[in-house]
């Protein structure tokens, strides 16, 4: 890479950084703001918890603890979320420091191209994308449990053991529990229920404990297996029970957005596991449909993010100085309509489209402009 793909990228990443610092303190600020009575019951709750009055100081120390435990797993997923408006700011503000110190007209007398200066900024650019999917494939599964705390929730490490609604799994199986410990993967006050292929229940499972090793929840003590009545079958116990109703399945079932925080092998894992509960329904047409349009609608969003940066970069690149901010009102419009569409696009259903191909249209939408708009650049 060359001196001046060096001092682009430089400038261009640092306005990144710079940008992405600005909007996570705003709005963590603004968050703690709004929440503070929350934050400070529960610092109160942890300063006190040896029995002694705590001091001021030791309550403001807690209570910056607690906001900074709350943020930094969210501040991870709003990453994502945000990182397609941050590059085409960033890209902005870059072309507006090269106009105003005059660099674009020495880079023209050179004898490059405007194009040339899109170069390293398309690189940077793509190995931030490639961040963000790191980030979503490896490091939000990670912490998703953490993601689905609320502020009452701020210091611990796990998700509050909670009840379990009717749950089937692929066998015909129907759960409940009273409680779910996310942490330990801990099932308490279990009560399974066998079905025949009328629905009828045949059999009965309760256990007190059950716990998810290797494929199958594990009963300790055993469980009571007990027939429906008609049968002629004694009362039997059970230890271990084969499965696809996982904890991740569960944590599902009970928190709302969860599965946008899960990994393309994961969600690939529940699609598996859906189609064998019933394959002509439309409740599983319809959960594998929002399935497959999160395992790649990330896919396509990235996409977007990346076209709309093209899209957006001749709007900047001018031969002669003229006013940014008049160039980034004439972009503006593209940039959100472009960045929303793409997540509205991966997101929503389209009648009559597979999820496969909708979560798509927003890219083979903005593929033509990102074309149109690149060959019309005056280099």
């Amino acid at each position: 890479m060359k001196i001046l793909d060096r001092y682009i990228a430089k400038q261009f990443l640092i306005n990144v950084m710079v940008l992405i610092v600005i909007l996570f303190s705003f709005i963590v600020v603004i968050d703690m703001s709004l929440n503070f009575h929350r934050f400070a019951r529960v610092a109160d709750q942890l300063a006190s918890a040896d029995g002694q009055e705590p001091g001021a100081i030791r309550k403001g120390a807690v209570l910056v603890l607690l906001v900074a435990d709350l943020w930094w797993p969210k501040l991870l997923q709003l990453f994502n979320f945000i990182i397609g408006m941050v590059l085409v700011a960033a890209m902005g503000f870059t072309c507006a420091q090269l106009v105003r110190h005059r660099e674009l007209i020495a880079i023209l007398a050179s004898g490059d191209s405007l194009r040339r200066i899109a170069r390293p900024i398309l690189i940077v650019g793509l190995g931030i994308t490639l961040l963000q999917a790191i980030n979503q494939e490896f490091v939000l599964p990670r912490i998703a449990p953490l993601l689905q705390r609320e502020h009452d929730d701020a210091g611990k490490r796990s998700l509050d053991a909670t009840k379990v609604p009717v749950i089937a799994d692929s066998a015909g199986r129907w759960f409940y529990a009273a409680t779910f410990d996310a942490q330990t993967n801990t099932l308490h006050d279990l009560y399974i229920w066998e079905t025949d292929e009328n629905g009828l229940a045949i059999r009965r499972i309760s256990a007190q404990h059950a716990s998810w090793e290797a494929g199958g929840w594990v009963f300790d003590p055993p469980a009571i297996v007990e027939s429906r009545r008609g049968l002629d079958q004694p009362t039997t116990t059970m230890t271990r029970l084969e499965s696809d109703l996982d904890p991740t399945s569960i944590r599902m079932a009970r928190y709302e957005g969860y599965a946008t925080n899960l990994s393309t092998r994961q969600i690939s894992v529940l699609m598996s596991n859906t189609r064998r509960l019933d394959p002509d329904s439309a409740e599983t047409s319809g959960k594998l449909a929002s399935l497959q349009r999160i395992r790649l609608g990330r896919f396509s969003i990235m996409a977007s993010n990346l076209l709309v940066l093209v899209i957006c970069l001749p709007f900047f690149l001018t031969r002669v100085p003229q006013s940014m901010v008049a160039q980034s009102l004439k972009c503006a419009p593209i940039a959100v309509g472009g960045l929303l569409g793409g997540v509205l696009g991966s997101a929503l259903a389209i009648p009559g489209v597979p999820a496969s191909l909708g979560v798509f249209i927003p890219v083979m939408l903005l593929i033509p402009i990102a074309i149109a708009t690149t060959s019309s650049t005056r280099t």
